[in-house]
């Protein structure tokens, strides 16, 4: 993992609270193993903390808590319309992890939640269970990673290994597991599975730098992708959100020719593109907490309830991103 990630971490979760009835899992006392300086504050519910008002999203990001949770509802979410499902039927997401470590200007998630705390549910099991009364009557396809960077946070959770596992048991099964990261220690070892994707998302080096604070750079990220895709396994390159910067096009054009200059493009399982969408509500929130963001003050075009350019400004960025990424990779496997 990039030092830029131990620091964060490292300067991250002085105080842990766990719930009273987290106690009992066996994976709160691995985490809290882990951190042995950090103080544990027991309380009764996860929300005491994580959903109390007059919080400031920005200001937790400077040193977010750590919150483990006993997850009860909501296992699963159908896939929402503003996500691709790459023509898998019975699409749904799931959040082991509520909030990420990373700081990215642009990310959904300041916009859906008051706290910047991170939450991990600690009882992956009962997640498996449901999913497998599921798998009985139909074949699934789960996004893992939505609301959070699970392989970033794979040192402290074990999460991943613990869906690799899952998944190797249920062929009917497919899973995608999306990053920033290149901590790929925990995977690299283990056998490729055809039902796990390793997806990737990648920006234009600069703007990585500069609005993905905390992730590590385009650099790593197309190293572990062409690590993961030597052996074998299943990777998924996502430009996505593809956002409209300065020299758009040098960019971006860059962007694409520097991954199929690392990876070989026929190994690649698939390319995800799409430009920047947010709901109205969302980026009200979080436009209130970076005033100063160009990204999240764009004269954005609002259609049912959704931000995103306007439909002209969309087409030629993705125009640009497909014929330019249609150089390297045949048209079938770019999905928009």
């Amino acid at each position: 993992m990039k030092e830029l990630e131990k620091k964060l971490l490292n300067s991250s979760f002085s105080h842990i609270y766990v719930e009273k009835e987290a106690f009992g899992y066996p994976l709160t006392k691995k985490i809290l193993e882990k951190f042995p300086n950090s103080k544990i504050i027991e309380l009764d519910t996860y929300k005491e903390i994580f959903s109390k008002g007059n919080q400031n999203f920005i200001m937790q990001k400077k040193s977010p808590k750590l919150i483990l949770a006993v997850k009860k509802e909501n296992y699963l979410y159908e896939g929402a319309k503003v996500c691709e499902s790459f023509g898998n039927d019975n699409f749904y997401y799931t959040s082991s992890v509520i909030n990420c470590i990373y700081n990215c200007e642009y990310c959904y998630l300041q916009g859906v939640y008051t706290s910047a705390n991170i939450v991990i549910f600690i009882n992956i099991e009962d997640c498996f269970h449901e999913i497998e009364k599921i798998l009985q009557e139909k074949s699934m396809y789960i996004c893992i990673s939505y609301d959070t960077d699970l392989l970033a946070l794979e040192g402290i959770t074990g999460l991943v290994e613990q869906w690799y596992d899952f998944v190797s048991k249920n062929c009917n099964l497919k899973i995608e597991l999306r990053t920033k990261s290149s901590n790929i220690k925990a995977l690299k070892n283990l056998k490729p599975l055809d039902n796990f994707i390793l997806a990737w998302t990648l920006s234009p080096e600069n703007f990585a730098v500069e609005h993905e604070k905390g992730a590590v750079s385009l650099e790593q990220r197309l190293k572990a992708a062409k690590e993961m895709l030597e052996k074998g396994w299943k990777v998924r390159i996502c430009f996505d959100p593809v956002i409209y910067i300065e020299n758009f096009e040098k960019e971006y054009g860059e962007l694409v020719k520097r991954t199929f200059n690392e990876l070989v493009s026929e190994n690649i399982l698939d390319v995800s593109i799409g430009t920047f969408r947010i709901s109205k509500e969302y980026l009200k929130r979080m436009r209130k907490y970076r005033e100063n963001s160009e990204i999240l003050s764009y004269p954005f075009f609002c259609e049912e309830g959704v931000y995103s350019y306007y439909p002209q400004h969309i087409k030629k960025m993705i125009d640009f991103m497909k014929e330019e990424t249609g150089k390297y990779i045949e048209d079938e496997k770019i999905f928009i």
